[in-house]
């Protein structure tokens, strides 16, 4: 097991790649704490296979774009296991619609999500993983933020932003032995895509 004794957040751990992010960690040692924030009960089966399997695990009702609940998301990891080590930045959403027609409130949700959404995150793990000299950032962005897709400006744009700031933030943390990564799937069938 690679991951024996680390401990791990995976934001949008209820569903999708989510739920497989948090077993996959489960499976190779790590205990995790896996946020939602519509799903109570799948989360909460995603922690039951989790214990199951030996690991410890709690889920967190959490809107990532609020920097306070993100803030009590790391707390609420670093009580149930004493430390965090692993952060996938995953939950995420779209709100579709073609840029002449977009309502700003859709253009300012979706970014909230998806590009602030993950700096709440880090904001609060960096600091953790710099003074521990060790730490994993996992980024999920998608494919559309590398080529752009018609009818996602909203979402092209934030998944793009993960990627400059993924890049930006492996310089800045990389002398401290943090690894930062992201990873740009193309079409998955998830719940958001169906």
């Amino acid at each position: 097991m690679l991951l024996e004794g680390k401990n791990a957040i995976v934001t949008g751990g209820s569903q999708g790649i989510g739920t497989s992010a948090s077993l996959i960690l489960a499976e190779e040692g790590a205990n995790v704490c896996l946020t939602y924030r519509k799903h109570k009960e799948e989360a909460e089966k995603v922690r039951d296979q989790i214990e199951a399997m030996g690991r410890k695990s709690v889920c967190v009702k959490c809107d990532i774009s609020s920097f306070s609940e993100a803030e009590a998301v790391v707390k609420a990891a670093q009580e149930a296991f004493g430390s965090v080590d692993i952060l996938v930045n995953n939950a995420g959403m779209n709100w579709d619609g073609v840029s002449w027609k977009m309502k700003e409130e859709q253009w300012d949700r979706v970014i909230e999500v998806n590009l602030k959404g993950y700096f709440n995150f880090i904001r609060h793990c960096a600091p953790l993983f710099k003074d521990q000299k060790y730490g994993k950032i996992i980024n999920v962005t998608s494919i559309n933020g590398l080529r752009g897709k018609f009818g996602q400006t909203n979402y092209s744009a934030s998944k793009a932003g993960i990627v400059g700031y993924t890049k930006a933030l492996a310089k800045e943390l990389g002398g401290f032995g943090v690894n930062v990564n992201a990873v740009a799937p193309g079409l998955i069938e998830t719940a958001m895509l169906r």
